[in-house]
């Protein structure tokens, strides 16, 4: 057992058996780095990275290989998902020295920890053009030895290549609807218009690309592409493989353009946003699918990452003891002999399960055949033979090994999750998806904030890592959906303790957006600053977002204004990179909008009360904020300057609509309301 046995990362633990000396990253690691004038050799992954898993079997667990690494660096393990800072710090330079980057990420650095050499996965030997692991070893410590000069004169100018990076500074360009029809048009030239998503292999869900299509305002034809290329997306994403047909959620990523054969790890991030965007493709539309898809996804969710107390677990791993997938795939043999025939004919048709399989003589469940056309050949309704016949399946799965759960609650993504449920719990008439909104956001409150400081992540009995600008952000997120799905004041409350943290801590005094770093963090080379979604949304963007939101309910001119400076950071980059960019093109939508206040003062559990709130969440915009309270709660003004000083009328529940906080007379129908609100 080495030093990694004593971390609660189940990523660092799943490396405490190798022979290699591995240090977490750290001081105590740098100093040895220093003493013996040793490069680094730093390794950065996760739990449920199957190519993670592959290289540490092939190479970490080899005692020669080992040996090689012992003699000549200093040996640092990154769990990516605990310090995305020091993730995101050496995947910029893996960029720059490999020109494409991913996990398991291998970094070669000076004692000081600047990095002159980066790649990805390597095989333990030779393989085509890949070098083998031992012999880059090998070359990279006898280049460290003999060529010190020219090993620093790389890692300096790596180092200079990410402090320009890191010192974006606020572009020139306005915020207009121009950028969104630009950008809308740049995502159509690189749209799969029949098999969605974009580009080709491999194929990432374009989770924080699809709120921004499903929600765009515009002219027609930028809506109908943009609604296009959502809905052709979701469609396709969750007819295949890439999403669980037997158990909800969806996996990682696909290997291939057709959505078939996916990485298996499930990560909550994804299924977070994705339930997310279902739920906003269901909502006003006749597609019962939507709705099937988002409920199987969250359900999922409940049953398999909840953890005891609330909030969610980070992620499921791609392996189990079959090899990669082998939890998830089936043969014709085994769907026949767990259910009746008729149920089995239909599986089998529908799932297009065969004897050759299509994953390493196994199926990955996929819809093959539309349930119109399996109807027809059935000659009756399949759908009550595959809700009974899943059930089964899903049972009898459950009895296999079962993928490893990483147990870590980790804020920003608890922060997605929540505003998941919320939305779902609102839009589908769900108390349950409430109530598990509120456990997470009780939990996040209660066990990731410390002397008022928000952790990253908490797992034995610990919160650990301070927060970074996206748990700030994503947490901030949630709090607020649930506040707008519940009106409770507390969550909104804290979302604005949160955000004024937030704005303390990672703000450029300059006013060029925030670093992804606290400004009471310890220092990496670089303080970095997180504008690009990568499958998750930017720190930046996800601030700018919640900032517009809470400048709606409180009426503050510096949240508002801090939000405008931190998009105009990204600049132009929105229109032309905009799978970079969809969160902060769902700001900038919301910033181009007329943005209306809306504030219903009534006793809670007054039908006329409830009565003005459906009005208005139906027929609000994605630019405007709902509040709700009953006039004298001390509590809900306070945390909400929205509602202060609104009355009832003439004793009945009222409505206020306004525009930046000037408001149009108050009315007490839902008729009236929803003319003024169509206006």
């Amino acid at each position: 057992m080495n030093r990694l046995a004593a971390e609660p990362s189940l990523y660092l633990r799943q490396h405490a058996n190798n022979p290699v000396d591995w240090y977490p990253w750290g001081a105590e690691a740098l100093a040895r780095a220093a003493a013996e004038d040793k490069p680094l050799l730093i390794s950065i992954g996760y739990s449920s990275c199957h190519w993670c898993h592959v290289m540490a079997h092939e190479s970490f667990e080899d005692p020669a290989i080992a040996a090689i690494m012992n003699e000549h660096f200093v040996c640092i393990k990154v769990d990516r998902e605990e310090r995305p800072d020091v993730d995101a710090l050496y995947m910029q330079a893996t960029l720059l020295l490999a020109r494409q980057g991913g996990w398991p990420m291998t970094v070669f650095a000076t004692p000081d920890a600047r990095p002159f050499f980066a790649g990805t996965y390597y095989p333990p030997v030779n393989r085509g053009s890949m070098p083998g692991f031992a012999d880059l070893c090998g070359w990279m410590a006898a280049v460290y030895r003999e060529r010190g000069d020219d090993v620093d004169a790389q890692a300096t100018e790596i180092v200079g290549h990410l402090q320009r990076i890191a010192a974006r500074q606020s572009a020139q360009t306005g915020i207009t609807a121009a950028t969104l029809e630009a950008a809308v048009a740049e995502l159509v030239t690189h749209f799969d218009h029949a098999q969605g998503g974009f580009g080709g292999a491999p194929k990432f869900p374009p989770s924080t690309v699809l709120e921004f299509l499903l929600q765009v305002d515009g002219a027609p034809a930028t809506v109908g592409a943009a609604r296009e290329m959502a809905t052709v997306t979701m469609r396709r994403m969750a007819d295949g493989g890439i999403r669980d047909q037997i158990g909800g959620g969806f996996h990682r990523y696909a290997v291939d353009d057709i959505w078939l054969v996916p990485h298996f790890e499930k990560m909550l991030y994804d299924n977070a946003l994705l339930a997310r965007a279902y739920v906003l493709a269901a909502r006003g539309a006749d597609d019962t699918r939507w709705r099937e898809v988002a409920e199987q996804t969250l359900d999922y969710l409940v049953r398999e990452l909840q953890l005891p107390g609330g909030g969610f677990a980070a992620a499921c791993d791609a392996d189990s003891a079959g090899g990669e997938g082998a939890f998830f795939v089936w043969t014709p043999a085994e769907i026949a002999a767990l259910l009746p025939a008729d149920q089995a004919t239909a599986v089998l048709r529908r799932f297009g399960v065969t004897e050759a399989g299509n994953f390493e003589g196994r199926t990955i469940l996929h819809a093959a055949v539309p349930l119109p056309l399996l109807a027809e050949e059935l000659g009756t309704d399949p759908a009550p033979l595959l809700g009974q016949a899943t059930a089964t399946l899903y049972a009898a799965r459950a009895a296999r090994p079962a993928p490893a759960r990483d147990e870590k609650l980790i804020a920003a993504w608890n922060g997605l999750a929540i505003a998941a449920f919320a939305d779902a719990g609102v839009a589908f008439g769900r108390q349950d998806y409430l109530e598990v909104a509120a456990r997470a956001g009780a939990r996040v409150l209660g066990q990731l904030v410390v002397d008022g400081r928000l952790h990253r992540t908490y797992q034995d009995g610990a919160a650990r890592h301070l927060g970074q600008l996206e748990d700030y952000a994503d947490a901030i997120h949630g709090l607020l959906q649930l506040y707008a799905a519940t009106f409770v004041p507390r969550w909104l409350a804290a979302a604005r303790t949160l955000a004024d943290a937030m704005i303390t801590l990672f703000a450029d005094p300059q006013g060029h957006g925030f670093f992804a770093t606290g400004s009471d963090a310890p220092r990496l080379l670089v303080r970095g600053r997180d504008l690009e979604d990568q499958p998750t949304p930017s720190g930046n963007s996800q601030a700018a977002s919640v900032l517009v939101r809470l400048a709606g309910l409180t009426g503050s001119t510096d949240y508002l204004e801090r939000a405008e400076q931190t998009i105009a950071v990204i600049g132009d980059e929105v229109a032309r990179l905009p799978l970079a960019f969809g969160t902060a093109l769902g700001v900038i939508d919301r910033l181009t909008r007329v943005r209306r206040e809306i504030a219903i003062v009534g006793a809670a559990d007054d039908p006329a009360t409830a009565a003005l709130v459906q009005v208005a969440r139906d027929h609000a915009g994605p630019g405007d904020v709902i509040a709700c309270g009953t006039p004298g709660d001390t509590a809900a003004e306070q945390a909400v300057p929205l509602l202060s000083g609104r009355p009832l009328v003439d004793g009945a529940p009222a409505a206020y609509v306004c525009e930046h906080f000037s408001c149009q007379a108050p009315v007490t129908s839902p008729m009236a309301l929803r003319a003024a609100l169509a206006k």
